[in-house]
């Protein structure tokens, strides 16, 4: 459970939590997936009696709710949403019928000439199925649509739809063609469904990292560098250094070795790969010395991925299945050039740091150090209290030609993601055409403390990438054999994992993962030398203790050290100095009272290296 801010006189809540609200995404939900689709067509329908020039495009439903574009003269404002709104009620109450007709394709391209709506002659354009369907509502309104949808307009609830906002979209997304204005908006089965989405929206944005990264002074973000390209402050560099150590002290006990390499590599590197062929437009662009070597495609690139440069490690020399597994791992950052309006805080961004490892197994070694991985990964997540998650087994999807690799090669992979699930008694899903394109993996879907999902750690075997850089390694009976790879990471990237902790813990850290510890709170000048000598005792045992010497009056003080969400902080006066006491306040626990020094540094350490509060 997050702890939540605490006044000073506050107790701890111990009272039962509410139970939560299930909130189904739409493609969870069947019935919740027709309220949506029909509310998006009454949103359109609204729309277009109240704006009569107004265009629709697309309107499809999304895992929250639904959006229709339109092409509108004017831009709607928040004045028009509110009438929207009301027009849908009306239509709504009509109690319309919602009617499926199948016409061809030629009777469907005459009524969208007759109505002179062009946008709908492109949606005909790209719809290969036949016969074309229609959805009317009533005998006022149609658009074509694949459905479902309800069978009649009273089936929605009024009271359980909200218009959301307003945003500029491109046609097909493509920003060379006409701006549309998008309207999302969001439909429930129930009022309180809708009351309980909109307190978690709220929710949300108070835990909002890029807010409370700020606020804590975590990282920021310059123009002047560039977009999706995080500066780490002196605190949130001592975030990340937590996260690091914690994962490499792990990775040390299960015989992990850490390697380094460049950020930039050569074009043939990654071609020998396959990223350049499948993935060049997610790069950046290459840097040749001369135009000649650019025709050529001969240059440099920054980075994407590490493991074609912990390939070229194991590659190095000759190795025998004595040594295997073989275990690189690296913090290794690496840049993909997301488009600006994919960018979101640290969630998304250009320069991200991978804790990446690249397992170098005989056939036979593979099962069990698949789990060995796993449980590796389970417990990061144990460590780090998140909530419950599921397993997706990510697969090829075989009727794609994104794939590299034999049919052999895939299903081996994919059967060996199998047997360990099936071996743990997991939790687990398929995720049909969610691999990677070397390999299949198994993707760890954590829910974060509103309900959302993130993918985390990952586990991913590879047959090809052996293959392709014709890895080899001495087997007992004197012959050359190729090993199995195995990619993974436990937090995926550093830059995403603090976004997800910080909201999350909504900035309350953790005692163990806290930037700061303990903050010492000095009543005067006559205590300064004290607090001072106890700072530096905690910080010599590793504690991260800082003194506030700002000479603020000690309300302001408190206030300071709740508000940058300090797990632990002592008021020090007169009394604290003459006994060699310390007044303690916790945010997990509050008010503890005077405690000896060496008594807190023992409790305190203890705490840290189990990985609980104080």
């Amino acid at each position: 459970m997050v702890q939540q801010p605490m006044s000073p006189n506050q107790a701890p809540n111990t009272s039962a939590q509410p139970e939560k609200m299930y909130l189904p995404r739409t493609s969870e939900s069947e019935k919740l997936k027709k309220i949506r689709h029909t509310a998006s067509h009454v949103m359109a329908m609204a729309v277009q009696k109240l704006f009569p020039k107004a265009q629709v495009t697309i309107g499809p439903w999304i895992e929250n709710g639904f959006y229709y574009d339109f092409d509108n003269p004017e831009a709607f404002s928040d004045k028009d949403l509110k009438a929207i709104q009301k027009e849908m009620v009306k239509i709504i109450n009509r109690k319309l019928p919602v009617v499926r007709e199948e016409v061809s394709r030629q009777e469907a391209e005459r009524r969208i000439q007759e109505i002179k709506e062009p946008y709908k002659l492109e949606i005909l354009g790209d719809i290969k199925e036949e016969p074309i369907t229609i959805y009317h509502l009533g005998n006022e309104w149609w658009d074509l649509c694949a459905g479902p949808h309800v069978e009649n307009t009273s089936e929605l609830n009024p009271k359980a739809i909200e218009l959301e906002s307003v945003a500029g979209a491109y046609w097909r997304g493509d920003e060379t063609k006409a701006q549309l204005q998008r309207i999302y908006a969001t439909a429930w089965e129930t009022p309180e469904q809708l009351a309980e989405y909109k307190r978690r929206k709220e929710e949300a944005i108070r835990r909002d990292h890029r807010k409370l990264g700020k606020e804590l002074g975590l990282f920021i973000f310059s123009d002047q560098v560039g977009p999706g390209l995080p500066l780490w402050t002196p605190k949130g560099t001592l975030l990340r250094s937590i996260l690091e150590d914690f994962l490499k002290q792990e990775q040390l006990k299960r015989g992990y070795q850490q390697v380094v390499t460049p950020h930039i590599g050569r074009v043939d590197l990654f071609k020998t790969s396959g990223h350049w062929q499948k993935y060049k437009d997610d790069l950046f662009p290459m840097m040749a010395e001369n135009e000649e070597a650019a025709a050529h495609e001969q240059g440099f690139v920054l980075k994407a991925m590490n493991c074609p440069f912990h390939i070229q490690i194991y590659k190095s020399e000759l190795r025998s299945y004595r040594e295997l597994p073989i275990r690189l791992a690296e913090f290794g950052t690496v840049y993909r050039y997301e488009q600006s309006g994919e960018l979101g805080g640290l969630t998304r961004v250009r320069g991200f740091t991978q804790d990446d490892a690249h397992i170098f197994v005989t056939p036979e070694q593979l099962d069990q150090e698949f789990l060995n991985v796993v449980d590796l990964i389970l417990s990061v997540i144990k460590t780090l209290k998140l909530g419950s998650f599921k397993a997706r087994l990510s697969f090829r999807d075989p009727d794609s030609d994104k794939y590299i690799g034999s049919d052999e090669a895939w299903n081996q992979a994919e059967n060996a993601i199998r047997r360990a699930v099936e071996t743990l008694g997991m939790d687990h899903f398929e995720g049909i055409g969610e691999a990677a394109f070397y390999g299949p993996k198994l993707d760890f879907i954590v829910k974060d403390a509103l309900e959302r999902e993130w993918q985390l750690g990952t586990v991913q075997v590879d047959y090809n990438l052996p293959e392709r850089f014709d890895l080899e390694y001495v087997a007992e009976d004197g012959t050359r054999k190729r090993p199995v790879m195995i990619h993974r990471a436990p937090f995926g990237s550093l830059e995403r994992l603090i976004g997800i902790l910080i909201e999350e813990y909504a900035g309350d850290f953790p005692l163990w993962l806290a930037p700061v510890q303990a903050r010492l709170l000095p009543v005067g000048e006559a205590q300064l030398d004290f607090t001072k000598d106890v700072a530096a005792k905690m910080r010599a045992l590793g504690i991260r203790a800082e003194v506030d010497t700002s000479g603020d009056r000690l309300g302001k003080l408190i206030r300071n050290a709740e508000k940058d969400k300090i797990p632990v902080m002592s008021v020090i006066g007169a009394k604290e100095v003459e006994s060699n006491t310390l007044s303690i306040r916790t945010r997990a626990s509050g008010e503890l009272g005077a405690i000896p020094v060496d008594e807190v540094v023992d409790k305190m350490k203890e705490a840290i290296a189990n990985f609980e509060n104080f």
